[in-house]
C-alpha cells in the first residue's frame, strides 16, 4: 500500500489540528510540521492558502464524519437506538481524547460564522449534507435538525465542562425525540 501523498498528509494534519484547536489557532507552520511536509508544498497544493486548505478540510472532514456516523447509526435495530448510539460514541471519543477531539466542523463554524463567508458557507454545506442524511434515517427534517443541533451543542458543552454528561443527556433526549423507527434505520 502506497504512503499517503503530501497533499493528503496536509489535509489530514489540518483536520486533526482543527478538531483539537480550531481554525484561528492552527498556523500553517504547525500544519506542515504535523504533516511532515516541506512548507513550500502547502502553497503548491493549496495556492489559495489557508482559506483554500480549510475549505477542502471542512468538506473532507464532513464526508468522513458523515460516513462514520451513518455507519454507527445503521448498525442499530431502530431509530432511537441509532440516535443514542451516535451520542454514546461521541461521548466515548471525547473522554478518550481528554475532550480535545470534538467535531471539527462545529469548531470551525463557531469561529468563522461572522468573519469568513467562504468558510461559513463550507460549514453550512456540510451541516446541510448531514441534515439530509439524517432526514433519510429519521424520516423528518425537523427531527433531523433537532438531533443534529443537540449533538453539536453537546460537543460545545462537553468541551467547556470537560464532562460527557451533556452528550449523554442530549443523546437520551434526542433518541426520545427521534421517535419510533421510520423507514430504514
Amino acid at each position: 500500500m502506497a504512503a499517503p501523498s503530501t497533499r493528503d498528509r496536509i489535509l489530514t494534519a489540518t483536520g486533526e489540528l482543527f478538531r483539537r484547536q480550531g481554525y484561528a489557532a492552527t498556523g500553517l507552520k504547525a500544519v506542515v510540521t504535523e504533516a511532515g511536509a516541506p512548507f513550500g508544498s502547502l502553497y503548491h497544493h493549496f495556492p489559495g492558502g489557508k482559506q483554500q486548505l480549510a475549505t477542502e478540510v471542512i468538506h473532507a472532514s464532513g464526508a468522513y464524519f458523515q460516513a462514520l456516523v451513518c455507519a454507527v447509526y445503521d448498525e442499530q435495530p431502530d431509530t432511537a437506538a441509532s440516535v443514542e448510539a451516535v451520542f454514546v460514541g461521541a461521548a466515548e471519543v471525547l473522554a478518550a481524547t481528554d475532550f480535545r477531539d470534538a467535531c471539527p466542523i462545529t469548531t470551525v463554524a463557531l469561529e468563522v460564522a461572522s468573519t469568513d463567508e467562504v468558510l461559513r458557507r463550507a460549514t453550512a454545506e456540510v451541516f446541510e449534507a448531514w441534515t439530509d442524511a439524517l432526514t433519510e434515517r429519521v424520516g423528518d427534517r425537523d427531527r433531523a435538525l433537532a438531533v443534529l443541533s443537540a449533538l453539536e451543542g453537546a460537543f460545545v458543552l462537553c468541551r467547556a465542562t470537560r464532562s460527557t454528561e451533556p452528550m449523554l443527556a442530549a443523546g437520551r433526549m434526542a433518541a426520545a425525540h427521534a421517535g419510533p423507527a421510520t423507514g430504514t434505520p
